[in-house]
């Protein structure tokens, strides 16, 4: 029982972290806003040479998505620790260099706590990287796409009408990704993403993507709970529903939900030419790795890795031996 509670848990606690305050962008609509969505207050938890190290891996983010040249990138953070389920990344969005908010702001899906329902909302770079928790490494992946897809993504996210009509009007934190029930952060990127590159028109519902992104294999995450009791725990766990799920998934102790993970891979799979850039910060260094081979938890540069040391003395990239 103590392990199924533990899992649910961390499920839950990854949702709070889709509900912490950041920059917002404007424009309203009657899904809420894309402007300050009044969001969960949350205690500052980073030391002061953590926000430091935070606002360092922004600076150096920003300015490689400056030269990327790219119009609108995938982003995701990590958060959470949910290394128990094989995910280091929990919170994904789309960072756009024409944003009506600040450049390269992450528009993206959070949970406002005070309406009690999702909404959408422009965060800074800046905001996106400090709303990791207070573990000593973060994280941070952004796929490169090509010039097409880059412009049709673009496209769909700064389309305030699209976008908010693929917002649901219900949060789940563990939302199954094909039903319209409830939706999760990471789902809406991945309904936006098919209302990108499906060819489905400008009035997609949520129906219509979620059939494209099955069509085109969309392989959710399986969250599978150790226990039954899950079922019960769900009930009292905020922001976890069981009802959107099918019964055979239930009867096996499975969520399945979307995350960064299940966005990466899929658009992987989609779009040949697409590039990953990720990189991690602790108190030593930012180290960042162009490729398909994740950096390891302890954010250890290796052989063609660029190298930025966090010390006083240290005002140059170096090329790791």
């Amino acid at each position: 029982m103590k392990r199924a509670a533990a899992a649910l848990l961390l499920l839950a606690a990854a949702a709070a972290q889709a509900a912490s305050t950041g920059s917002t962008g404007n424009a309203g609509s009657n899904h809420g806003s894309l402007g300050s969505p009044g969001l969960c207050e949350q205690s500052g938890r980073l030391t002061a040479a953590q926000q430091d190290g935070r606002l360092r891996l922004a600076a150096v983010l920003r300015q490689e998505l400056e030269d990327s040249g790219a119009p609108a990138v995938l982003i995701a953070r990590s958060g959470v620790d949910l290394s128990r389920f094989s995910q280091r990344y929990s919170h994904a969005g789309i960072s756009l260099r024409n944003s009506p908010n600040t450049p390269w702001s992450v528009r993206q899906l959070y949970y406002a706590c005070d309406e009690g329902r999702p909404r959408i909302f422009d965060q800074g770079l800046a905001g996106f990287v400090l709303a990791a928790d207070e573990a000593p490494t973060a994280h941070v992946w952004v796929l490169l796409l090509p010039a097409a897809q880059a412009a049709t993504l673009q496209a769909a996210a700064l389309d305030k009408v699209l976008s908010l009509q693929l917002l649901a009007d219900t949060y789940s934190a563990n939302a199954y990704p094909f039903s319209t029930r409830y939706q999760n952060c990471n789902q809406w990127v991945a309904e936006l993403l098919a209302a990108a590159w499906g060819g489905l028109g400008r009035d997609i519902q949520r129906a219509q993507a979620q059939a494209w992104l099955l069509a085109q294999g969309y392989a959710p995450h399986r969250f599978e709970l150790e226990s039954p009791l899950w079922i019960w725990l769900a009930h009292w766990v905020p922001l976890l529903h069981d009802d959107d799920h099918p019964e055979q998934d239930l009867d096996l102790s499975l969520f399945r939900v979307s995350m960064p993970a299940s966005i990466e891979d899929f658009v992987q799979q989609q779009v040949p030419g697409v590039q990953r850039l990720e990189l991690c910060q602790d108190e030593r260094h930012i180290v960042l790795r162009l490729g398909w081979r994740p950096l390891g938890a302890g954010c250890e540069a290796d052989a063609g890795d660029r190298r930025i040391p966090l010390v006083p003395s240290a005002a140059s990239a170096l090329r790791s031996p």
